[in-house]
């Protein structure tokens, strides 16, 4: 019966770490999710196993790891505060780009300085769709660990600029219809009425939105329809 009532209260003590985890990541903002730099990650792993163990441990004081998950959090806030008004501070917290690969020549001591060896930054290349060091230039390795490369001027693809291309401006497209709900305030963002996206869905073929899954408007006035697929068959799925 104990091992019932204690399995029960795992229940509760996970929604509220999940709610405690949720308000801690939109203080800290949305870095931590996209951009992970060596702080970020102590920060993440950290308030992730603190939130595991007063979730599972119902021996520990559950206000325990509450208080570390908020000291964690709030010194994360402020570590991103402060790095943002000290550059000096952001270097030797957050680090510094470092140079891999200059005027197409790899840098051997800059690879040992951030320990990764030449099978690791083959590897990042191709991922970066170069599989041949010679059509690099530069290569840098960022903070967060990523590498940002610029290919050699002969390999750069064309743009419409080298071709002398006239171009429209880009822009968003709004989502106007979204899973067969009209987006009223998107709709009124492209300066349209309800009445023109019915009249122009009617134009298509459409009596009204329930087979639409999504359905977006450019500044062009070019409304692009996808359909829901209702009948999915075996060979339209890839095992």
């Amino acid at each position: 019966m104990q091992n019932i009532i204690d399995a029960l209260m795992i229940v509760p003590r996970s929604l509220f770490s999940l709610v405690a985890l949720f308000l801690i990541t939109k203080l800290i903002g949305r870095k931590q999710v996209s951009e992970l730099s060596l702080f970020d990650y102590v920060i993440g792993i950290s308030i992730g196993n603190f939130a595991a163990e007063m979730t599972i441990n119902l021996d520990a004081p559950y206000t325990h790891g509450i208080i570390a998950v908020i000291v964690f959090g709030l010194s994360a806030y402020i570590v991103s505060f402060a790095t943002m008004k000290s550059i000096q501070l952001r270097r030797w917290i957050i680090g510094t780009p470092i140079l891999m690969i200059q005027n197409g020549k790899i840098l051997e001591k800059n690879l040992r300085k951030v320990m990764i060896d030449v099978n690791d930054l083959l590897e990042q290349c191709r991922s970066a769709g170069y599989f041949d060091l010679n059509e690099i230039e530069y290569a840098v390795m960022e903070a967060n660990g990523k590498l940002s490369i610029l290919p050699k001027s002969e390999y750069k693809p064309l743009t419409p600029n080298d071709m002398k291309v006239k171009t429209s401006k880009a822009c968003l497209c709004a989502n106007v219809i979204i899973d067969g709900n009209i987006m009223k305030k998107n709709l009124k963002n492209m300066n349209k009425t309800e009445d023109w996206l019915k009249q122009e869905l009617k134009v298509k073929g459409y009596q009204d939105t329930k087979t639409i899954l999504l359905a977006t408007l450019d500044n062009q006035e070019k409304l692009t329809i996808y359909e829901k697929n209702q009948d999915i068959k075996d060979y339209d799925v890839l095992e």
